[in-house]
């Protein structure tokens, strides 16, 4: 048996691994165009499978002048910003989306797994692109199934287009829609009525403050829905979550792992992590804060304080249930962040939360900003 040295380099995938890029059957190709060809009112759908893909998606769309949707693990993907794009589809997402959806007559969905969580519209055209086999046509049929890699078949499928000029002007309609969107949100501000903050306002200020190659890892709660729907994503930010909100106290955590690769990988390097959570969900982990202090991680942590699980009040309430062992003893987070050795802020009025968010995300460390929410606002 041959003993390597401790010295000794690791292996790499040289002579192992494949390619993993498979460009889709010429036949495919043709038949997606002959279906793009013919529609008025395409929009593409883009799941987490497609992130790699995320500069040509953009550009295939801009040449089919159709809105982006993205499920809400693929939020950030196609920032908010850009002029093709309509937010987040589903549970979490917005109206934006939503309507798209329902008045398209070809849903191009590259990279999704077809989720309850997103609700893509199984009754509507669909053609389904995705690297890997089994997620084509999963869990029903669809019109047209493209096993390939999802940047082979924007290449392939944008460069035999042609002009669309019998679609309708998608593009004007979406800056319309979110013009409507927005001013539908700030009426939302008038909802407080002098109790706890609205998380919109929360998110609002965050999506002006965040850098926009910011890293978020959000948790698992209403907090984690606002965010979807409320948060506009720009820039190149990423968002990390657990699968389809399935793990609570993943938020922190999380973070800490983002912050630790960016000082491993080289492309990271420089760029903020910020974590989102409820009560509830940073409860699970807290003591995790002293080791973001020991090792001078610097993820600013945003922490929605309702004194409840308020997604399982909420769901105990539309079940017809009394709400049951869902209210919280906490502590003031803080003053716990403090304590610690971090930087710790409490909101409790919502012309407080800019300056408290941006004072913490110009903190070199770990800081963590505590806004008393209604868990009813959401």
């Amino acid at each position: 048996m041959q003993t390597l040295p401790s010295d000794g380099a690791a292996g790499g995938p040289g002579g192992r691994v494949s390619r993993q890029d498979i460009a889709p059957p010429r036949a495919d190709i043709d038949a997606a165009v002959t279906r793009i060809n013919a529609a008025k009112r395409p929009v593409v759908i883009v799941g987490h499978g497609a992130y790699e893909a995320r500069d040509q998606i953009m550009s295939f769309a801009e040449k089919l002048a159709a809105p982006i949707v993205t499920t809400f693990k693929a939020k950030g993907l196609v920032p908010d910003s850009h002029a093709n794009a309509g937010g987040v589809l589903g549970r979490s997402g917005t109206p934006i989306a939503s309507w798209f959806m329902n008045e398209a007559d070809l849903l191009i969905v590259l990279g999704a797994s077809f989720s309850n969580h997103t609700g893509i519209e199984k009754s509507k055209p669909i053609i389904q692109v995705d690297h890997d086999r089994m997620q084509l046509a999963k869990f029903h049929p669809v019109d047209l199934p493209i096993w390939g890699d999802i940047t082979s078949f924007c290449a392939a499928v944008g460069s035999s287009l042609g002009a669309k000029a019998k679609a309708e002007d998608q593009i004007r309609e979406l800056a319309d829609r979110w013009d409507k969107w927005r001013a539908e949100k700030q009426r939302r501000l008038a909802e407080e009525y002098g109790q706890d903050i609205h998380s919109f306002a929360v998110f609002e200020a965050l999506g002006k403050l965040a850098p926009e190659d910011a890293i978020f890892a959000v948790d698992v709660g209403n907090n984690t829905y606002s965010f979807g729907r409320y948060l506009e994503t720009k820039g190149t930010q990423r968002v990390l979550m657990s699968g389809y909100l399935g793990s609570i106290g993943f938020g922190f955590p999380a973070a800490m792992g983002a912050w630790a690769a960016t000082q491993d990988v080289e492309s990271l390097q420089g760029r903020k992590v910020i974590s989102v959570s409820g009560d509830g969900g940073f409860g699970q982990y807290p003591m995790e804060f002293t080791t973001a202090v020991k090792y001078g991680m610097d993820v600013t942590h945003i922490l929605l304080h309702n004194g409840e699980l308020g997604k399982i009040s909420k769901e105990q309430r539309a079940g017809e249930w009394p709400v049951w062992e869902t209210d919280l003893h906490n502590p003031s987070f803080a003053a716990f962040a403090k304590l610690c050795g971090g930087h710790g802020s409490k909101v409790t009025s919502a012309d407080q939360i800019e300056g408290a968010i941006a004072e913490a995300l110009a903190h070199d460390g770990p800081a963590l900003v505590e806004i008393m929410t209604d868990a009813e606002l959401v």
